[in-house]
């Protein structure tokens, strides 16, 4: 695998581990010292502590989808700049009505490669545009699951 085939796979993996609230696959994305800057209103601290914030949120949420596109990438030896697009959707109740929240925006990531793997050392992420309403949800198929019990984990693990 290229050096910019396994970041790119890195950037895949992390929307599965926010999706799947997979707490250990999202800390492989990172290295152990990352950093993550989501904007003072939402995270700015440890990669780890920014993973752990995520999965809490989620778990409260009745569904969420998160994919990412238009990836840069910039490769120099064993450091790299990637910008990512992102598009994320959050399904909760408010007042026994479905709402939906959805962003769009960009990740920002420096990488670095060390002993053979590649992580991110800092990322920012940048939000440019965001809404929130309600909606009718058209079906809640369960075999969908946000864990270990997902179809997924039968062919990926």
């Amino acid at each position: 695998m290229t050096d910019r085939e396994a970041i790119t796979d890195l950037i895949y993996r992390y929307c599965r581990a926010m999706d799947r609230i997979d707490r250990e696959q999202g800390y492989a994305i990172w290295h152990p010292d990352g950093t993550a800057d989501y904007g003072a209103e939402v995270y700015q601290g440890s990669a780890r502590g920014f993973v752990d914030q995520v999965c809490e949120q989620h778990a409260r949420m009745l569904r969420h989808s998160h994919q990412v596109t238009n990836i840069i990438l910039e490769v120099d030896g064993d450091r790299a700049g990637s910008e990512s697009y992102y598009t994320t959707a959050l399904r909760m109740m408010r007042e026994d009505v479905a709402h939906e929240i959805r962003v769009w925006g960009r990740y920002i990531d420096t990488w670095s490669k060390r002993d053979g793997r590649w992580g991110i050392d800092h990322r920012i992420a940048l939000r440019d545009f965001d809404d929130i309403r309600a909606v009718t949800p058209m079906s809640d198929d369960q075999r969908s699951r946000r864990d270990h019990n997902d179809p997924s984990y039968t062919v990926l693990e």
